[in-house]
């Protein structure tokens, strides 16, 4: 009788460690293949070097042949800054007389040529322009894209040499998209007092806030499993979390004066977006400009009169 039942608990003790071997093995699989998954999306919607990423779905603007595009093309002179990360990082510049200048930001996997339009406005309201390349883009240095993180240092630089070489320099910021988020993540760090005014335009509010409204409509059961893997691999390989880059945060130590437009019909980053970086702004100097029937980007092309006119205004309160 006791031999029986010691079989019995040989046979029980070998199917518990069956049972345990194939919950490890399982377990591996799946952690496993949550990594592959979450290198993907790193490499999707950071990497411009990658097979396969988030810059082929975008519909970005391809007149390249427009009159402000040939106008930009012919005008334009190559500059460069060293950032204080070690990355060479390039940009154009378009001068004319007098002391005012605007540096704008372009978005995500785009480069400074789809700042034409943008350019070719400020440079006929008196302002030598200067647009630069984010990291990654373009000709500017960088493996990865740093979604406004990594450039709102870049910025600082770009804005302290043009003070160097001008001491009567006043100087707006200007963003649009990922562009947007950067000079508002710029607003937290300590600018030249040559800067006077920043203008952002559909910036999203976190990079955290923006992956996850983009992994919802691709993955939406595992957005949040997905987003951390992601988060902690974008730290490893890019050295920031997505938290972190937070142009909400940044705001919080804001003291410029602000121009935050959006387009009311902007899905790409949500129009819902433009009320919390609005009210996380410590600016005692704020405004919005909601453009009707605008979409993502699009603000100034949908409403030019309306856009142009109040940015005209704001401007006019805080550069001479």
């Amino acid at each position: 009788m006791a031999i029986k039942m010691q079989k019995k608990s040989k046979q029980g003790t070998h199917g518990i460690k069956t049972a345990a071997a194939l919950f490890a093995a399982l377990s591996a699989l799946i952690g496993a293949a949550f990594l592959c998954a979450g290198n993907f999306l790193f490499n999707f919607a950071l990497n411009p070097k990658a097979g396969f990423t988030m810059k082929r779905f975008l519909n970005g603007d391809t007149d390249r042949e427009s009159a402000e595009r040939v106008w930009y093309r012919k005008h334009r002179k190559s500059v460069f800054i060293k950032g204080e990360d070690g990355l060479r990082l390039y940009g154009w510049n378009l001068r004319q007389a007098g002391h005012r200048y605007a540096i704008l930001c372009h978005g995500y996997g785009g480069e400074p040529e789809e700042m034409a339009s943008y350019a070719n406005k400020f440079y006929h309201m008196g302002y030598s322009v200067l647009t630069p390349a984010a990291q990654a883009h373009e000709r500017s240095d960088g493996k990865y894209y740093g979604m406004g993180w990594k450039e709102r240092r870049h910025v600082v630089r770009w804005a302290e040499s043009i003070a160097a070489a001008d001491a009567d320099a006043e100087i707006v910021l200007f963003g649009l998209s990922m562009g947007a988020a950067t000079v508002m993540m710029a607003a937290g760090e300590t600018l030249p007092d040559n800067v006077k005014c920043i203008i952002e335009d559909c910036g999203y509010s976190s990079v955290l806030e923006e992956f996850a409204v983009r992994l919802s409509y691709m993955l939406p059961v595992l957005n949040a499993p997905l987003l951390f893997l992601t988060d902690k691999l974008c730290r490893i390989r890019a050295g920031y979390g997505f938290s972190e880059a937070s142009a909400a945060e940044q705001l919080k130590k804001a003291k410029l004066p602000m121009l935050f437009i959006h387009g009311e019909q902007d899905t790409f980053v949500p129009y819902a977006m433009l009320d919390l970086v609005y009210d996380a702004c410590a600016s005692k100097e704020k405004e919005k400009l909601s453009i009707p029937d605008a979409e993502h980007a699009r603000a100034a092309m949908t409403n030019p009169k309306l856009y142009w006119g109040s940015i005209e205004k704001f401007l006019g309160r805080y550069i001479r």
